[in-house]
């Protein structure tokens, strides 16, 4: 890892140290190397040259990063009226109007730099600029927010945090459930709601390819190495129209190059879930290239394959990035990268006789190309291809402890049975076409993207059904089809324009507008996009937003939803892509030179929302009329309409709240505590079926903090804690008798499909929980949650060495993840007693982490 500065912000922010290179008489001129921080730098590098001009006089030269001395590409250097964008290679040329020019950098994620540079030669001047990302404080990294002029709700997560956060498993998705608006689906894995959302609302990019399948091992591990990545920055509303096809937020991974001034450097490292190692270096003999490949597996697999003959869960990826820049201005970069994850064992014991079966491929390649165009335009192609199988299925029998009579004692538990199978494929050829030009006060983009999409969904649920949940749930819900096989081949396009114009020093406005074309519902859609940001003074920003984003219905999201819907011809049915009008403000205020508070508020109104239908009355008739109960017994008839699988743009919702982060940073040897806190109060709500009810994800309240205390120069210690409101559920009304089906016409009436109240060996009803219809969705509430991880961390005083301990959930709390309705014996009623248990709670966990640098 790069060595880090301990600089204090407010000295990174405003000193700027100049060191001259003598140049020869005959040399090219003067070269300096200008950086915002005040700690000491190391000799210049030998002059640049400077590209030849018309201007009489320029400033040429090149941005670098302090931390890793790797060019930045994408920044913006202003001098007077001029205003150009460094290409791939870092480099810039611009003009000189005075002998002595002030030179303004920005770039996203870094400190501004302002400088004054001497062009007393006529044949200009040649320069380093040295700028320091906003994290690269101390050698501890940082959640930050947006450089200044991004968009409100953008927020930057540095890969050595992931690292570093107790609980997170070396997973970025778990690290964002500390942030503020963003929830944690299921306790245990990366799943998230951000701000009302649905998980498949979120868009995951890498390196600007979009990602179908950004988990491993079910969401416990991400498909994201944190050791092969620059940076992570999530954006929780208000995004760039460069970006669509998503309503809820936008993730974007920058994967870092590998190391071009050494021949052969890498670290490895083995946590809970894998183990991985990472090479890099500069390419033999080619200059301006160099490589980096990683490859991660994991352990427990190949232990317990040694003493079992079954095949637990497990995945291995291998990925590779080679960057080659040829001359100036020009840079060529690829990608690979290959997953597989398989598993194939069986649970057998007295509740519970399952096969469980996976296997899932993930392969992702792509090839960018970046240039310069003059001194004002830079312009990034990227072509792409993408290709996702996901097939699992499980085959057995679970215990039902919530279907009884009311006899006396403990009863042999009841054996429901399931046969699942769900498999989807997903292949995405795409394009991407970027351009940037600088002129004066204006920062132009433009582009276009093109996705060729081919996908496909194999489904089949047989046996019982799970009545405690929504009829389309992917948790075996009543309204789920038998057999379901659907494939949808469609191009999905996109094209936006979007000026970012400086009206001054300390307010700059954004506005976008996006078109897309959706080719499955043969749509096209307009998004505007409208976003401001004002400094009223050094430590104080304030930003707002507000625009349109829509989301189109396709397979390739359904790795990440909840529910079943049949896709099949959407154009035909009707479908239309779902839309959301999203608003933001945001006001960040430092404190001092270590901490900075952020509030922001946000509203959000959902549109055309896919929901299962209800099923049609014809459907509902027939249903209850296999019921073939006695008239005492008629209001145990479930009559209620339940949701299938066929879908509607039926849905409506909006989701409102006040998002808080306070953050401390480590800015000298001196400061031992840092970290961030945050909270949320939000509001979602949805409306279906002439109803409103609470988002199955709505969080009134939730609090988080992730706090690190350096004990001694070599051991820190860490904690994670979380505390939040449950989230909405739908309970149980109370219990109604159960059917079973008279295979044996018993009754004698010639049908042997009918439903006849259930009984047991005595001739006592058999009950079970009675749920209700659509009136009564998420009217309950889940108790509130609350999880402690601590890390003791020793590092070697070189930091190539790293050891941890960690326990995930400290107290050994049982959280809820869901309420599980049980039946027990009532002596005092005629029927059961229905009490609830808690499930899906993470348990009391220890693990053991290494990690090493050579």
């Amino acid at each position: 890892m790069p060595r880090l500065l301990r600089t204090p912000a407010a000295v990174l922010c405003a000193c700027a140290v100049i060191m001259t290179a003598a140049a020869p008489a005959t040399a090219a001129p003067p070269h300096d190397r200008i950086t915002n921080t005040a700690a000491a730098q190391p000799a210049a590098p030998p002059p640049l040259h400077a590209a030849e001009s018309a201007a009489p006089r320029v400033v040429s030269g090149i941005v670098r990063d302090a931390g890793s001395n790797v060019p930045v590409a994408g920044a913006t250097v202003t001098a007077g009226d001029a205003r150009v964008i460094t290409g791939a290679d870092g480099r810039f040329i611009v003009p000189a109007q005075t002998e002595n020019v002030t030179l303004h950098v920005v770039a996203a994620g870094y400190f501004d730099l302002d400088t004054t540079v001497s062009v007393a030669s006529p044949d200009g001047s040649v320069v380093e600029l040295v700028i320091v990302r906003e994290r690269a404080i101390s050698e501890h990294a940082e959640v930050r927010s947006a450089a200044p002029g991004a968009a409100p709700a953008t927020r930057r997560v540095d890969p050595v945090e992931v690292l570093r956060t107790p609980g997170a498993l070396d997973n970025i998705f778990r690290a964002l459930q500390t942030l503020p608006g963003v929830v944690a689906t299921q306790e245990a894995l990366g799943y998230m709601s951000v701000r009302g959302g649905s998980p498949d609302q979120n868009l995951t990019l890498l390196d600007g390819v979009e990602v179908h399948d950004p988990y491993r091992l079910y969401g416990l591990a991400s498909a994201f190495n944190p050791d092969t990545i620059q940076r992570f920055d999530l954006a929780t509303g208000g995004f760039s129209a460069r970006y669509g096809d998503r309503l809820s937020s936008l993730l974007t991974v920058e994967s870092r190059d590998g190391a071009a001034g050494r021949s052969l450097g890498g670290q490895a490292a083995l946590s809970i879930t894998d183990a991985n190692v990472v090479l890099e270096g500069a390419i033999p003999r080619i200059d301006g290239g160099s490589w980096l490949v990683s490859a991660r597996r994991t352990y427990y697999d190949v232990v317990a394959d040694l003493v079992s003959d079954q095949t637990f869960p497990g995945f291995n990826d291998l990925q590779a990035k080679g960057t080659w820049a040829p001359r100036a201005g020009r840079k060529l970069t690829v990608f690979g990268l290959r997953s597989r994850q398989g598993g194939d064992f069986r649970i057998d014991d007295d509740d519970v006789d399952v096969r469980f079966q996976d296997k899932t491929q993930n392969t992702l390649g792509w090839a960018r190309f970046e240039t310069t165009i003059g001194s004002r335009v830079h312009a990034m192609t990227a072509v792409g291809h993408s290709h996702t199988r996901i097939d699992t299925g499980f085959d057995g029998l679970f215990a039902d402890p919530a279907r009884r009579s009311n006899a006396p004692g403990v009863l042999p538990v009841r054996q429901a049975t399931v046969r699942y199978g769900y498999a989807t494929l997903v292949r995405d050829l795409s394009a991407r076409q970027e351009l940037s030009w600088a002129a004066r006060a204006h920062t132009l983009h433009a582009g276009a993207e093109v996705h060729g999409l081919s996908t496909t969904l194999d489904f089949s649920l047989l046996g019982d059904r799970n009545p405690n949940v929504n009829g389309s749930s992917l948790q075996g819900g009543a309204g789920l089809p038998d057999e379901l096989r659907s494939e949808i081949r469609s191009t999905r396009g996109g094209a936006w324009v979007e000026d970012t114009w400086a009206l001054g020093p300390t307010v700059s406005l954004q506005s976008g507008l996006r078109i897309d074309h959706v080719g499955a519902t043969r749509e096209t859609l307009v998004s505007p996009r409208l976003s401001a940001a004002w400094s009223p003074g050094t430590s104080t920003r304030v930003r707002a937003a507000f625009g349109r984003y829509t989301q189109s219905p396709g397979y390739e999201k359904f790795g990440q939803t909840d529910y079943l819907l049949d896709l099949t011809d959407p154009a035909r049915v009707g479908l239309r892509s779902q839309q959301a009008l999203v608003s933001s403000a945001s006001l960040e205020r430092d404190l001092g030179t270590s901490a900075s508070v952020r509030v922001e508020g946000y509203y959000k109104h959902f549109d055309d929302l896919l929901v299962g239908r209800l099923e049609s009355e014809p459907v509902r008739l027939a249903r209850v009329a296999r019921y073939d109960f006695p008239g005492e017994l008629q209001a145990h008839v479930p009559t209620d309409a339940i949701i299938t699988s066929t879908p509607s743009n039926d849905g409506q919702g909006r989701a409102y709240g006040v998002d808080v982060l306070v953050r401390r940073t480590t800015v000298s040897s001196d400061t031992r505590l840092r970290g961030w806190a945050s909270y949320t109060w939000g509001k979602a709500e949805r409306e279906a079926y002439g109803l409103r009810f609470p988002f199955e994800y709505d969080r009134r309240h939730a609090v988080s903090t992730v706090l690190a205390y350096q004990l001694s120069p070599r051991w820190e210690l860490a904690t994670t804690t979380r505390v939040a409101s449950g989230f909405a559920r739908t309970e149980a009304l109370g219990l109604r008798v159960a059917g079973t089906v008279d295979t044996t016409d018993s009754d004698g009436d010639g049908r042997r499909d009918e439903l006849l109240p259930e009984r047991d060996a005595d001739g006592r009803l058999v009950y079970m929980a009675d749920f209700g219809g659509v009136a009564n969705l998420q009217r309950g509430r889940l108790p509130v949650f609350l999880r402690v991880d601590a890390r003791l961390t020793w590092r070697s005083s070189s930091r190539r060495w790293e050891i941890y301990g960690e326990v995930l959930n400290v107290t050994n709390r049982k959280n809820a993840g869901a309420l599980a309705p049980r039946l027990d014996h009532d002596p005092s009623s005629d029927r059961p007693l229905l009490t609830e248990v808690r499930e899906q709670s993470l348990p009391l966990l220890p693990t053991l982490g290494l990690r090493v640098r050579f």
